[in-house]
């Protein structure tokens, strides 16, 4: 990574993000990851962005499928991040055990998230280690009145109320 690119990750680590994992499917395989990456476009008509690099099986799937379900995380979810973010064998499925369902495009999305988003790839903007994915919301849904999981300096952090 270049020196700019390392000072562009030490600043940002004073930015707060929620957390989330993004999941896609592609015939019988399915795979996901926790992501910090995204945000609201346009509310009208719904759309949001997402940023992947391209080394991860998550991006390839979404390249594939054209599918991304979203699972906004509480702030007791930090465990399922970190499963999510890789810190179990890349050979696990990383959804063993959980409970997931479907919507309208067929992503999965994973039960006890805070909201969830369906989404369809509108627009695909390739950068050198990653894709800028413009994406559709073809539906949404807050889940549950629990606080946000967020990020904050490279650790989970909770909100307090």
């Amino acid at each position: 990574m270049s020196e700019l690119g390392e000072d562009l990750r030490r600043a940002l680590r004073h930015w707060v993000t929620g957390v989330s994992i993004v999941t896609s499917q592609f015939g019988d395989v399915r795979h996901g990851m926790t992501v910090n990456s995204l945000a609201s476009v346009s509310l009208e008509p719904p759309v949001i962005l997402l940023t992947l690099q391209h080394a991860t099986r998550t991006y390839q799937l979404v390249s594939q499928s054209r599918i991304v379900g979203i699972t906004f995380l509480g702030d007791s979810q930090s465990e399922l991040s970190d499963r999510f973010a890789g810190k179990i064998p890349e050979d696990v499925d990383r959804f063993t055990g959980l409970e997931t369902f479907t919507w309208k495009t067929g992503a999965p999305l994973i039960a006890g998230g805070t909201a969830y988003l369906d989404c369809r790839v509108r627009s695909v903007y390739p950068l050198d280690e990653s894709t800028l994915f413009i994406l559709d919301v073809i539906a949404a849904r807050p889940a549950a009145d629990d606080l946000p999981l967020v990020y904050f300096n490279r650790l989970y952090h909770r909100l307090c109320q």
